[in-house]
């Protein structure tokens, strides 16, 4: 993989430059400034949790006001047909970062908090990649890809790895798994961040830790009641999935954790303004366990979902505020999406059903969280890019496997024939120049589903139609499906029969990526 900057040039020329007294130090400060305006264009992917395509105020949302996100929309490119690659927080992550669709590697399912991680960091990587090409690169926020060698028991008293810094990232202040899974602290470069030596930190997903309150024991101590699952260990007046002891003075405060990745965040843009730099922005919300900070509460009439969503908006405004003040907006691309769709009740007794009023998370779709309908993966998608992207909205088909392939390109990299197998340079797409991208889409949640123009074709699966007790409709059916998107963008007419042909077509299309090992 070639680098993009020719080192060995650059300083030759700042030697020749300096042997030729004024004349020569006035052309270098010319060549200077060249070179900043030259200089690649920073890059800032914000990350959001669970907020599906109707939750934002610039994709329809009325219940709730997001100024920031809507700012974003404004002065960049809204798609209306972007991806999430699945329908679940860890598989849409591991796509995003590896370039290879997680239903090609057995274990990234949704993970437990003290998986091993799943990436093998041997393998290029989203953040490997841009390091190669000159970038600093940081990870602030949710990981949920695990962490260690998963051979053995994690230690969380010591130095954890591999992690990020093992896979191409610079700097990483992490959540490790999720709000609602222990442990709940987080970790800076590696190591539990405010650990006290003499209370280390013993983590089960096996069984109860003796002695510790859990959910079950002690509901009547919560100040945010469990609806299903969720029941194990309390840290912070509330139950979450897993058993934890120890690390007191290490556990976070859920009302200060958007405070928390926003501090970290703008620290390593600040710290890093003067070279190109990545900075993968991965907030909490809108997951359970909602607990936004009290300044936000009662923000809008949808209790702490909605609330929620304006706490994430205002992390959006702290990043987009530090570019500005820092005078680097312009040449900095911006990409905003979310892991997959939405979800009301996920585990908490939080209003969210009962006050959801006439929004609708999921926009126009069918499905949500843990669905092959559309609203599973068709996500919120916005880009900008003030020196290079016309403002405007785009019909064409991007997916967040595709940003090694796009971002390699951006950046003057090649992609080894082995690396980010399923990413494509969709980079025309994501400028706005081209107006059709992709030409197919794969949807993931159990089994997959595949959209084609407007034609969508879910294939069959004999597991539940509801995911547990969210409500939430799966799209299994032990019949294959097809839906015109064009004519039925509510998948509400199964078209399978009528149309045998064109859903024997877009089968062999899915099966065919499946077996080839590769999308392209």
């Amino acid at each position: 993989m070639a680098l993009g900057l020719n080192r060995r040039d650059f300083m030759r020329a700042a030697v020749a430059s300096a042997a030729f007294g004024p004349t020569a130090l006035a052309m270098g400060n010319k060549n200077k400034a060249d070179a900043k305006l030259k200089r690649p264009p920073n890059i800032v992917l914000i990350y959001a949790d669970d907020i599906g395509y109707g939750d934002l105020s610039c994709y329809g949302a009325t219940g709730v006001k997001t100024p920031n996100t809507d700012r974003l929309a404004k002065e960049g490119i809204k798609f209306t047909s972007g991806y999430a690659s699945s329908a679940t927080c860890t598989p849409s992550r591991y796509s995003m970062l590896t370039g290879q669709y997680a239903w090609r590697k057995k274990g990234t399912g949704v993970l437990a908090g003290d998986a091993g991680m799943i990436i093998d960091h041997n393998k290029l990587t989203l953040p490997s990649m841009l390091r190669g090409a000159g970038y600093a690169t940081g990870v602030v926020g949710k990981w949920h890809l695990g962490l260690g060698d998963g051979k053995d028991k994690l230690d969380w008293n010591s130095e954890i790895k591999p992690g990020p810094l093992q896979m191409g990232f610079d700097y990483s202040f992490l959540m490790p798994a999720t709000g609602d899974r222990v442990p709940c602290v987080y970790t800076e470069n590696g190591r539990v961040v405010n650990l006290d030596p003499n209370d280390p930190i013993t983590v089960s997903y096996r069984k109860p830790i003796p002695g510790q309150p859990t959910g079950k024991t002690h509901r009547d101590t919560l100040k945010q009641d469990w609806s299903h699952g969720h029941n194990h260990t309390i840290v912070n007046g509330i139950s979450r999935i897993g058993y934890m002891s120890g690390g007191k003075s290490a556990l976070w405060v859920d009302e200060d954790m958007a405070d928390k990745f926003v501090e970290k965040g703008v620290d390593f843009i600040e710290q890093n303004k003067d070279k190109p730099f990545f900075l993968y922005f991965s907030t909490h919300d809108i997951h359970v366990p909602r607990v936004p900070h009290p300044r936000f509460v009662g923000k809008t009439d949808m209790g702490l979902r909605g609330d929620a969503i304006v706490q994430f908006d205002f992390q959006v405004g702290a990043i987009l505020d530090k570019l500005d003040a820092l005078g680097l907006a312009d040449n900095t691309l911006v990409i905003l999406s979310s892991d997959n769709g939405p979800v009301l009740d996920d585990g908490y007794k939080d209003q969210a059903v009962e006050r959801i009023g006439d929004h609708q998370p999921a926009g126009p779709f069918r499905g949500g969280k843990y669905s092959r309908f559309e609203a599973g993966t068709r996500e919120p998608f916005l880009v900008r890019w003030p020196d290079k992207v016309k403002p405007g909205t785009s019909d064409a088909f991007v997916s967040q496997v595709d940003l090694i392939g796009s971002l390699a390109a951006l950046t003057g990299q090649t992609l080894a024939a082995e690396d980010a197998p399923d990413s494509l340079n969709m980079l025309d797409a994501l400028l706005g120049k081209d107006k059709e991208g992709r030409d197919h889409i794969v949807e993931h949640s159990w089994a997959l589903a595949i959209r084609v123009g407007d034609w969508k074709y879910i294939e069959p699966n004999k597991g539940s139609k509801v995911a547990w007790s969210t409500g939430n409709e799966t799209a299994n059916d032990p019949k294959p499906q097809l839906y015109n998107l064009k004519d039925d963008i509510g998948e509400t007419k199964n078209l399978a029969e009528k149309y045998p042909e064109k859903a024997k077509e877009l089968a062999a299309k899915l099966d065919a990526i499946k077996t080839a090992g590769r999308s392209r």
